[in-house]
């Protein structure tokens, strides 16, 4: 009776850690990304597009195309995607649609994914991101819009902004690149983020926060 019981826990065993039993373990992001595959496989966009990647400030920009009329735009914002996570899926969505422009926004969720993350941490990264596009796509614009002071993460406003420095300084520099500053446009008087340029959980923007990004952002898109 013991050794039937010793063999069915066995068994029990053998099913609980075999592979093909378990739950595939994937990165973050990954189910949106197999979202965005499977919608290019079915209405593949077009080659030679302004492609805007980043995190969830651009995921949730709904009216994108709609904002930049006269332009073909590719959304490819998700979750809230940190720089890494942007190279991790470069592959995925950014490469295949060949884009002669990428519009980039990240490092808003960097600065806020640990206390020990640092303006040269945010800064490495970028740059990581910066050369990793640039070996596949050459010529290439990159524009990365400037990290936006948020209420919500009011206390790393220092950190943002010497971070936005670096990044520019850099981007200045580089031939097809360029840097959009909204960061200095969301402050009001007191130079704190304006609460009216944001949704109720002071973090994601409302139409009037958009509304002065597409002000910033139009002039530096190329036809």
């Amino acid at each position: 009776m013991r050794f039937s019981l010793f063999i069915l826990c066995l068994i029990q065993f053998v099913f609980a850690v075999n592979p093909a039993q378990a739950q595939a373990v994937h990165p973050p992001f990954w189910n949106e990304i197999q979202q965005f595959k499977q919608q290019d496989s079915l209405n593949p966009p077009p080659a030679h597009a302004i492609l805007f990647v980043g995190s969830s400030s651009f995921r949730i920009w709904k009216t994108l195309s709609d904002d930049f009329p006269g332009y073909t735009v590719i959304n490819r914002g998700f979750g809230g995607s940190t720089i890494p996570d942007v190279m991790r899926y470069a592959d995925e969505i950014i490469f295949p649609y060949h884009p002669k422009q990428i519009v980039i926004y990240c490092g808003d969720n960097d600065a806020a994914s640990s206390s020990i993350i640092t303006v040269d941490s945010i800064y490495n990264r970028f740059v990581q991101l910066y050369d990793l596009i640039r070996k596949k796509l050459p010529d290439a614009e990159i524009t990365f819009i400037s990290i936006k002071p948020s209420p919500s993460r009011q206390q790393l406003m220092p950190l943002m902004d010497a971070a936005n420095w670096k990044i520019q300084q850099f981007l200045s520099k580089q031939p097809h690149a360029n840097f959009i500053d909204v960061y200095h446009l969301m402050l009001d008087e007191k130079g704190l983020p304006r609460k009216d340029l944001f949704l109720p959980d002071m973090l994601h923007m409302n139409r009037k926060g958009y509304l002065i990004w597409i002000q910033a952002i139009q002039p530096h898109l190329i036809q």
